[in-house]
């Protein structure tokens, strides 16, 4: 265990935390959110909803929730199912790999556990995808094991009550806080403990407008006390997204169907099917592009030059112009270029994934929201298009 004190933070006496404690469960037996996860100490249940959290608001998580159950009741239903039906069930949610690293999990649990999802935290730990976090959650919701969950919300409202000096968004004081939770959990009630900091943090001490005057915990809070709210939790800046600049390119066939692509090389959307897509880059054909004499221009392949290379089909471009289609990720920012064009022969010779499908068939495959932006837009255009 950590000495707090080498931390500058002087843990209350016992009498003080247990005060904390009922005042924290009495405010929260009072205003606990309603959600389907909470009417159930089932541990596969228990485990879907936090891992869907993750990244995730809870409005959007309850129906994906909901669902989930419904096709996969089991741990060993998620198991044995094919890759494409839970990427298509987790459709939209964004983070996949926490979808894959579930289905492996459940695997373990098959495997290792006898079906049995464990019932101990260390045990919990070891499966795959999980955290101290989600294991902690797991551990004292359902099987009541006093185990703290430490999350950025939880570490937000520990940073206020202790004045930490330390930056909550450092992977490597993560440790510390888990110290202080472990310190301040009420033993008889350690789900509900911990539910109570998840439901404080993302509402009354959420990140942004946080309500310090409405907090249960407000006269036990250091920062609230002493005027320094403004100061914790402290928190440097998260890089910006690095801008990806893409060509995705909308061929049909001669029957109307769509060219489309499984991705079966990146980790980010891997098992998707999306329309073939290439970086948007400058790609040189002579080595010497510092030619001194200027006696001969320096020659590119266009982007449709390059697909032809990878997608060996004969195409007739569209002169058609589409809006940009963008969207977000953690780590990557994409601005979408969309190309399209007509093939004249169905024959797919590339060595990559690729197959014709029918629009009536989407529904049928998992995309991932960038191909669903990339659809609409297309559509969107298309139907205008028509119109006049």
């Amino acid at each position: 265990m950590l000495d707090l004190n080498n931390y500058g933070i002087t843990m209350w006496n016992d009498e003080k935390i247990a005060s904390f404690r009922r005042t924290l469960l009495a405010w929260y037996d009072e205003n606990k959110r309603d959600l389907p996860w909470r009417r159930t100490k089932n541990p596969y249940h228990i485990w879907v909803s936090e891992i869907m959290l993750q990244q995730t608001q809870v409005i959007t998580v309850i129906p994906y929730y909901t669902r989930f159950l419904e096709w996969f009741p089991t741990i060993s239903d998620l198991a044995k199912a094919p890759e494409e039906k839970i990427l298509k069930a987790w459709e939209g949610l964004g983070y996949y790999s926490r979808v894959k690293n579930m289905q492996k999990a459940a695997q373990q649990v098959e495997e290792v556990f006898s079906g049995q999802f464990p019932s101990h935290y260390q045990d919990i730990l070891s499966l795959k995808g999980i955290g101290p976090y989600t294991a902690g959650a797991i551990a004292s919701i359902a099987f009541q094991e006093p185990t703290p969950a430490v999350d950025g919300n939880v570490m937000r409202v520990l940073a206020r009550l202790f004045e930490v000096d330390y930056d909550i968004g450092d992977p490597k004081n993560i440790k510390l806080f888990q110290a202080i939770m472990t310190r301040l959990i009420d033993p008889e009630r350690p789900g509900d403990f911990n539910q109570a900091f998840m439901d404080l943090g993302t509402d009354i001490e959420s990140a942004k407008n946080p309500r310090p005057d409405e907090s249960p915990i407000r006269f036990f809070s250091g920062a609230y006390l002493h005027g320094t709210m403004d100061k914790y939790p402290i928190k440097k800046p998260k890089k910006k997204p690095r801008p990806i600049h893409l060509e995705a390119f909308i061929i049909q066939n001669q029957k109307g169907e769509y060219l489309l692509e499984k991705n079966t090389q990146d980790k980010l959307l891997g098992g998707f099917w999306s329309f073939p897509m290439l970086e948007k880059k400058v790609i040189e054909t002579q080595l010497d592009l510092f030619d001194t004499d200027n006696s001969r221009p320096v020659d590119f392949k266009s982007q449709k030059e390059s697909f032809l290379e990878k997608y060996p089909l004969k195409i007739t471009w569209s002169d058609y112009t589409f809006p940009l289609v963008k969207h977000v990720f953690s780590h990557q920012k994409w601005e979408v270029e969309l190309i399209e064009g007509k093939a004249l022969s169905d024959q797919l010779s590339s060595e990559k994934v690729l197959i014709w499908l029918p629009e009536k068939e989407f529904s049928n495959y998992p995309f991932a929201t960038p191909q669903k932006k990339m659809w609409q837009t297309y559509q969107k255009i298309k139907q205008e298009k028509r119109a006049k």
